[in-house]
């Protein structure tokens, strides 16, 4: 028996990694994102130690940031022959915590696969329920960082309940989950698809 989610995270993982396998070694190792300061290789490298949270995370204490740092200049010295087959078996066998907490690791893994998709210019077809996860994870994100999920009330217009209270005094933003995950997850650059009542 799997856990909530837990095919869904398994599926996007193996999307991420027909995309990665589709760029040139030079868009792969400093390819533009929507993460402004990582490469398609720096977001591959975050998202696989995820699922060693323990080892990664926990001694970093709540500096989140600080983790991260060190992960993508771990991987930034690894060839990418190495990291794709690291990728493949991270695809295959989800680690436990993963798997638990799917709810947000798929969120997170859907963010940064369009964070890839959209830097380069690409696109693809999202399944169904991804920008769902897409807006929950950015939802989440906005808490801790730029608080928009407070700020705004939150409109998507393609089939998703509203995030937020009905006050007049509350600006709304409308657009697609995605569009609003990804905004409210700080990328700025997906603005201009979206209506700011």
């Amino acid at each position: 028996m799997g856990f909530p989610l837990e095919q869904e995270l398994r599926a996007e993982r193996r999307r991420l990694i027909v995309t990665l396998d589709q760029l040139s070694d030079e868009a792969f190792d400093s390819g533009r994102t929507l993460c402004s300061e990582w490469s398609p290789r720096d977001i591959l490298g975050h998202l696989l130690s995820v699922d060693g949270f323990a080892a990664t995370y926990l001694p970093y204490g709540p500096f989140l940031q600080s983790a991260n740092r060190r992960q993508v200049e771990r991987v930034r010295r690894s060839p990418r022959s190495r990291l794709m087959a690291r990728a493949r078996i991270w695809a295959a066998q989800p680690s436990l915590t993963s798997r638990v907490g799917a709810v947000v690791t798929l969120g997170d893994l859907a963010i940064h696969h369009q964070d890839i998709v959209r830097g380069l210019g690409l696109s693809r077809d999202l399944p169904a329920s991804v920008p769902t996860f897409i807006l929950w994870d950015g939802a989440l994100l906005s808490l801790r960082t730029n608080v928009r999920v407070l700020r705004y009330r939150v409109v998507p217009t393609d089939g998703y309940p509203p995030i937020g209270t009905r006050s007049g005094c509350v600006p709304e933003v409308r657009g697609t989950r995605e569009a609003l995950g990804l905004w409210l997850a700080g990328r700025d650059s997906v603005s201009d698809e979206l209506v700011f009542n």
